[in-house]
């Protein structure tokens, strides 16, 4: 048996983790970078630090347009595809590789398997939330990471090859938690004495006036930002001055910024997995946007939406203080292994 997996973006890069060895203990794996993410902060570093082979191909994709990149990817991967013949095409996530794999895998009658399937954030204005919608409704296998997941599913009359797995990034979580990490002493950072920002959605970076706002929100506080390429292009673009007590770092690599989030005061992201990282280590998440796929950590009162407005930031910075325990149900920390004996069956 043949598995081609398709991944392109940092945040599959650790989910790929998680699955990849598992089905490569079983049969054959054939793993596609579409080069989505070419930046070596956002690609090369990831591979070196994680337990994921590298690439048999890369197709080099780069960045553009939404329907350019999606029909580059597209284009290219239907030329392996054809020559690899795989019997199933492993899709992880929500991006344009996601939808171009998906899309690749059905016109060409190939079982489609779904990591992470079954996500909602209800707003289609997301270019994600797109790309999981179409993934999920032409794929066979659907591996969802929750319940809420799966009635999300059934809701959209999607119930045949549905899986409760568990998230596989909850796995990498456990996995390379408690790793030996430098970050903290490279930076000179206390446990607890700085706030982390993560910010990359172009509905905060391609506004001026919102990427603006989350900066003067805060200013004044320590925080440490490992800025993510574009947002450092679009910083430029628009002569934003990085506010007092911020600094800015080059992106970092995977184990080095779960010891970043781990060991913060606060986290403040657009992020989709930064989130659920936050909340895996009871780290108070304050979400840059007005609506999540991970409802159930705002829920479970450990995240809170605020957009990217200056007040609301502000407020939260001041006052949110998660309480309870947590409820929400993420797997038990082997979900990589489960997907890739179903995979494989």
């Amino acid at each position: 048996m043949k598995v081609l997996s398709v991944v392109g973006a940092r945040p599959q890069f650790i989910k790929a983790s998680a699955v990849s060895p598992h089905i490569r203990e079983i049969c054959r794996e054939i793993l596609v970078h579409t080069g989505q993410h070419y930046d070596y902060s956002m690609s090369g570093v990831f591979f070196e630090g994680l337990d994921l082979p590298d690439p048999d191909y890369n197709l080099n994709a780069g960045s553009g347009g939404h329907g350019q990149q999606t029909g580059r990817i597209l284009s290219r991967l239907e030329k392996v595809v054809v020559s690899e013949k795989p019997d199933v095409i492993l899709i992880y996530g929500d991006t344009n590789s996601t939808l171009a794999g998906a899309l690749c895998a059905a016109k060409l009658h190939i079982p489609v398997a779904h990591v992470e399937a079954g996500l909602r954030s209800f707003n289609r204005a997301m270019p994600e939330e797109i790309n999981r919608v179409v993934a999920d409704h032409v794929s066979d296998m659907l591996f969802c990471p929750t319940e809420r997941a799966v009635r999300n599913l059934a809701a959209e009359g999607v119930t045949r090859g549905v899986h409760m797995v568990g998230d596989v990034m909850y796995d990498t979580a456990l996995k390379y938690g408690g790793a030996k990490s430098k970050a903290l002493a490279n930076l000179g950072l206390r446990p607890r004495a700085y706030r982390l920002l993560t910010v990359h959605r172009p509905a905060n970076t391609d506004v001026k006036q919102n990427l603006e706002s989350i900066f003067k929100a805060l200013s004044g506080e320590n925080v440490v930002f490992p800025a993510h390429p574009r947002t450092v292009k679009m910083m430029r673009k628009f002569s934003l001055k990085v506010p007092k007590g911020m600094r800015v770092i080059e992106p970092v690599g995977y184990v080095e910024m779960l010891s970043l989030i781990k060991n913060a005061s606060a986290l403040v992201t657009d992020s989709g997995g930064a989130q659920k990282e936050a909340y895996f280590f009871k780290v108070p998440c304050i979400t840059l946007r007005e609506d999540t796929e991970w409802l159930e950590t705002v829920e479970d009162g450990w995240n809170v939406l605020v957009g990217s407005n200056e007040k609301k930031i502000r407020d939260a910075l001041d006052s949110f203080k998660p309480k309870g325990r947590q409820k929400a149900g993420f797997g038990d920390g082997h979900a990589g292994e489960k997907i890739a004996k179903l995979v494989t069956a």
